[in-house]
Formats: structure tokens, C-alpha cells, sequence
């Protein structure tokens, strides 16, 4: 079984809608959250993942374990997301022997020249498009 993580800060929002979308295009999926802070991983949990952890060492853990790795493209950049990916846990996704999926979301001072504006709706099919091709 794959083992999909699904990595978010802030709310969750982002992660609660990509596991929505995950665990209605693949069921048997098995997903885990890990969210920057707890409202991160709460809204991920509620969405539906197996499971779920917080923080910084469980991003790095996490990352050593999962086939494919999906969230906002500043899951990669330390420092992005109003600080709350560390350095740590942005090396730790970069480097990551798994397929990351990063969705190009044109906000936090990390701009994307070239990519086309996209709702987030649209953003997310187009996540999920890529996660099937792997599936």
C-alpha cells in the first residue's frame, strides 16, 4: 500500500481538502497528516487521515517513511509559511527519498513566475492528478 503523507501549517486547510480529495479517489489509501501546528493536524485528521502527528521531528520522521509526499510548495523552503517550516523540516521533504507532489500556491513572498492563476479547486484536482499517476 502506498503510504501517502500529506504535510500543512496554519489551519490545515490546504491538507483537510487534499485528504478529502485523496480518500475519495483512492480508499484504501493509507494517509498520514503531519501539520506544522495542532489546527494543522486536527483539520487533516478530521478529513480523514489514518494517521496524524505535529510538528517539527515528526515532519523528519515522517519523510523517511512515505512513498509521496503532498502539500503547498512551502513545505520546501525553510522559513516560508509565516515561519513555521524550519529549516529542519524543509530539508528533511527536499530530501526525502519519495515523490513530492508541490502545489504552487503564489503566496508567503514565493512567487511562481509562469504558473497560470488557478483557484485553489483547481490546484487541488490538479494535485491529485499527478497522485493518481503514481497510485
Amino acid at each position: 500500500m502506498m503510504k501517502i503523507l500529506v504535510i500543512d501549517a496554519q489551519g490545515g486547510g490546504i491538507g483537510k481538502q487534499l485528504i478529502t480529495a485523496i480518500k475519495k479517489e483512492m480508499q484504501d489509501s493509507d494517509v498520514m497528516a503531519v501539520g506544522t501546528n495542532t489546527t494543522a493536524t486536527a483539520a487533516m485528521l478530521k478529513a480523514g487521515a489514518n494517521h496524524a502527528a505535529t510538528g517539527e521531528n515528526s515532519v523528519v520522521v515522517a519523510c523517511r517513511k512515505a512513498d509521496v509526499i503532498i502539500g503547498p510548495i512551502g513545505i520546501v523552503i525553510a522559513d516560508s509559511m509565516f515561519g513555521e517550516i524550519t529549516p529542519a523540516m524543509a530539508l528533511a521533504i527536499a530530501q526525502a527519498d519519495a515523490k513530492r507532489i508541490l502545489i504552487p500556491f503564489r503566496n508567503c513572498d514565493n512567487l511562481i513566475p509562469g504558473i497560470s492563476e488557478f483557484t485553489v479547486g483547481e490546484l487541488i484536482e490538479k494535485a491529485i492528478e499527478e497522485l493518481r499517476e503514481y497510485w
